[in-house]
């Protein structure tokens, strides 16, 4: 009779425990349907079993303690979400100290794969500025007096531009390019002789564009934008499709300066300021080869800033890439025809100065 009453009892409590393990199952459907809706929300890992310290107990033992186990587990709060990683942190320039500086109000990064182009002058499938926004842009340097000029005029306003480099000129003056460079501005190149490559065979164009990125790239003294601009803004279709085979980016214009026929600091600013009052932004195409438009830059930069214009600044996704026997050429451009390539300072030496 004991038996029976004990199988009875165990009978019953089975059905109460299946009863509750059904319940249970459904309310985890029914949290599962909520859950759907915040699918942000990572899911709780499972709780893991606690360790036992007692010795191993018997089949019986363990299903109890399973069973046991499971009902916890399905009871348990759910698991907080680990904390994600803090961001990687992003350099910043330093403060700009000019109170109501013109500064920098955006910087664009461009993917140069295909060979984009850009300034409606020539290029019409990307318009990325914003109304009232424009981008510096300086052709034909680096130049002694006028570059540097040009340099001071923008860092006093803190303020960035994109400079297109001739290549013999950078040769000429690599310590003046180095200085675009160290004040963190962008560089692109502009062929090596500033020639007018619509007058020139497909391979005779080939070499002016690739002697001028090798050029501009080993004066600059570092990794330079893959960003190139024709001479006279003429544009032969083959070199187009050259650039693009390249991932060079094409750069045209918005809004031409005209300095180079102005030169003329008070005409170039009044230029500037009608063109982009009527188009309302825009890349602005200066030359700081020109002496005129450094003596212009300063007050240039103050009309803009008081008429509301805001500056963005151009970045490539990656630095362009040279092709070796242009580098070997540039080398030798250079460092002349020969091995020795020990600085100067270890060659020529001061032994007697006068006073």
């Amino acid at each position: 009779m004991r038996n029976v009453v004990v199988c009875g009892v165990g009978l019953v409590a089975l059905v109460s425990l299946g009863l509750v393990n059904s319940f249970m199952l459904g309310g985890s459907r029914s949290d599962t349907r909520v859950a759907a809706g915040h699918a942000s929300l990572p899911a709780p890992a499972p709780a893991a079993p606690a360790a036992s310290a007692a010795a191993p107990a018997g089949a019986g033992q363990t299903k109890s303690t399973t069973a046991a186990e499971s009902i916890a587990t399905r009871f348990s709060p759910p698991q907080a979400a680990p904390t994600p990683p803090p961001p990687p942190k992003v350099a910043e320039a330093p403060p700009c100290r000019t109170p109501g500086a013109l500064g920098v109000a955006r910087v664009v990064e461009i993917d140069t794969t295909g060979g984009p182009g850009f300034g409606f002058q020539h290029f019409k499938a990307y318009d990325f500025l914003n109304p009232n926004e424009v981008v510096l842009t300086f052709d034909d340097g680096p130049w002694p007096v006028s570059t540097p000029a040009v340099l001071a005029a923008l860092a006093a306003q803190c303020t960035k531009a994109t400079f297109f480099a001739i290549g013999k000129h950078a040769i000429w003056h690599p310590e003046i390019l180095k200085q675009v460079a160290a004040a963190g501005h962008t560089i692109g190149s502009h062929t090596w002789s500033h020639v007018d490559l619509m007058k020139k065979s497909p391979a005779e164009a080939k070499d002016e564009i690739e002697k001028g990125i090798s050029a501009v790239r080993a004066a600059a003294g570092g990794p330079v934008a893959p960003f190139f601009r024709f001479p006279q803004l003429r544009h032969p279709p083959e070199m187009i499709t050259y650039l693009g085979e390249r991932n060079i980016a094409m750069f045209s214009t918005d809004l031409d300066s005209f300095d180079f026929k102005i030169k003329n600091a008070d005409q170039i600013i009044a230029s500037v300021m009608a063109k982009l009052k009527k188009d309302g932004k825009g890349i602005i195409l200066m030359h700081d080869f020109q002496h005129a438009t450094a003596q212009a830059l300063p007050e240039l930069l103050t009309q803009l800033k008081a008429n509301g214009y805001k500056v963005v600044a151009l970045t490539a996704k990656e630095p362009i890439t040279t092709l070796p026997e242009y580098d070997a050429m540039m080398s030798m451009e250079i460092k002349g025809a020969t091995a020795n390539a020990r600085p100067t300072t270890s060659v020529v030496r001061t032994v007697s100065q006068s006073d």
